[in-house]
């Protein structure tokens, strides 16, 4: 899975309609351009590539006052909301795809019912623990992973990693069971987007063409 089409979906859904440069901004707000490859040309790439596919409506705005360009502002449409939970589910029980697939989902968790979200991360823990089994079962020397030399770290690093993702995910739900955090149906969400002329610390500053469409 990609996490920038997910991502796209997450920034606009919360704007209710909001321009490329916005989305661009909040993504980098989010410190996405760091751990994924949300970056301003795969933006705006992707917003155009989805209104052409009926998942964003895209809605051209009139010059500004000020003078400049036109932009296009995107909302997301029934067939968007769709496929946004469907790729939202789908990164919060992954346990095979890139660490940015899971930021992706959890900068969106909040918009399933808390018991959900609970549920759909008790997944990812068991496919983890599936995952580690299957690997150890077929993989592991008689002798340990040190019989092979220095490339028994390969299975070392991967078990690690299975370890210390299912110890996260289970700190995640013992939090969240706990009462964290504003789910759907549950009152105000917390808003993770910019407002319009808000500025944003992170932005990295580096103008891009797309920034004026």
């Amino acid at each position: 899975m990609s996490a920038i089409r997910l991502l796209v979906l997450c920034a606009v859904r919360q704007h209710g309609r909001a321009h490329g440069y916005q989305i661009r901004n909040d993504l980098e707000y989010w410190g996405a351009h760091e751990w994924s490859s949300a970056k301003p040309g795969s933006i705006y790439h992707a917003l155009k590539q989805m209104a052409k596919q009926g998942v964003l409506l895209a809605h051209e705005v009139a010059p500004s006052t000020a003078g400049g360009p036109p932009r296009t502002e995107y909302e997301i449409t029934e067939q968007g909301d769709e496929e946004y939970f469907t790729l939202l589910r789908a990164a919060l029980t992954s346990y095979d795809q890139k660490l940015d697939v899971l930021s992706a989902g959890l900068g969106g968790i909040v918009d399933l019912e808390r018991s959900e979200a609970v549920s759909l991360l008790k997944e990812r823990v068991a496919g983890l623990a599936r995952w580690r089994t299957s690997v150890t079962e077929y993989y592991t020397p008689e002798a340990g992973p040190g019989s092979i030399g220095h490339i028994g770290e390969i299975m070392n690093m991967w078990v690690h990693s299975a370890d210390a993702g299912a110890d996260w995910t289970r700190g995640l739900i013992a939090r969240i069971e706990g009462g964290a955090y504003t789910f759907a149906g549950e009152g105000d969400p917390f808003v993770g987007v910019l407002a319009e002329g808000e500025e944003n610390p992170y932005a990295t500053g580096v103008a891009d063409p797309g920034d004026t469409h």
